[in-house]
């Protein structure tokens, strides 16, 4: 039997579906996981889509994920390679009513993390644009109910005009920020006094660079945070404003930074108080360094 095709109205349990499937993703993935991201028409509030959760999982190794595909098929997956994309690792399950989608790519690789990311957040900001895509999909849905080929091909170029829209006007610096200290964070024993990585930090210049950098525990308080070893990093490469900076806990969560890392942020120049710091990464919530060191004593 053929794949179904329907779509209906939005339904806000996909949220909730996605977050189940977050948790089961990435308990087999496990420390290969960078970050997992809810995309395609169920991740729009008030869009029309199939009824189908497009997952998105951002890893260090795709090799690693080859390796535990047979997990992913014990939880009703089929795992099939490529399908097509190059880099990609595509999963789908639930037969001709399919119900799960992820697609799986290196953290690095943000021609394709880029492109899902900046058409979900243009179709959950312009009204205009998601209504008249839902009304396309609807009609489509009608014409090729049992024909997935029809239905793919006919919205092909609303898709990729859509897309190209979207990408024009997405920024995405916290994403791209978010996910190179995510490579370089995981725990490193350097010696029976020095451990690292356990947290991280990425920061952006007005050049367009990033710079990360993790932190350094010792025994003793010669340590250093990640934010101030993604200074020096920055500072070494021969730049020193920072526009953006992130630090991740070890939970994956946004976090602020120390007080000496606001105060060596702060001494990098006359406009360093306008540096942004991200609070949260789900909302994009920011702050910027001079509301955190009001009455600065310089």
């Amino acid at each position: 039997m053929a794949q179904h095709v329907t779509v209906v109205g939005y339904n806000p349990e996909w949220a909730l579906k996605y977050a189940e499937e977050k948790d089961r993703i990435a308990g087999i993935l496990k420390d290969n996981c960078i970050a997992i991201y809810h995309i395609g028409s169920t991740a729009v509030p008030g869009l029309a889509a199939k009824p189908v959760i497009d997952i998105m999982a951002a890893v260090k190794n795709l090799e690693k994920a080859d390796a535990v595909a047979e997990e992913f098929v014990k939880t009703g997956y089929e795992y099939l390679g490529e399908f097509g994309i190059s880099g990609r690792r595509y999963l789908r399950k639930g037969g001709d009513e399919r119900t799960h989608q992820i697609h799986i790519f290196r953290a690095d690789d943000w021609h394709n993390i880029g492109r899902h990311l900046a058409f979900r957040d243009f179709m959950r900001n312009h009204r205009k644009e998601r209504e008249e895509y839902a009304e396309f999909k609807i009609s489509l849905a009608r014409k090729f109910p049992y024909d997935i080929e029809g239905y793919c091909a006919g919205k092909e170029n609303f898709v990729r005009a859509m897309e190209e829209t979207a990408l024009s006007r997405f920024d995405g610096a916290w994403d791209k920020l978010y996910l190179a200290a995510r490579i370089v964070q995981h725990k490193r024993s350097v010696s029976p006094l020095i451990e690292a990585g356990s947290v991280s930090a990425a920061l952006l210049t007005p050049k367009g660079n990033i710079y990360a950098g993790v932190c350094i525990d010792t025994a003793c308080s010669l340590g250093m945070c990640a934010e101030r070893n993604a200074v020096a990093n920055m500072i070494t490469n021969g730049e020193s404003r920072i526009v953006k900076i992130v630090a991740v806990m070890p939970d994956g969560k946004a976090g602020m930074p120390c007080g000496a890392c606001r105060e060596l942020m702060m001494q990098l120049g006359k406009s360093a108080g306008d540096t942004e710091i991200l609070c949260d990464y789900e909302t994009k919530r920011s702050v910027k360094l001079k509301e955190l060191m009001p009455g600065w004593w310089h």
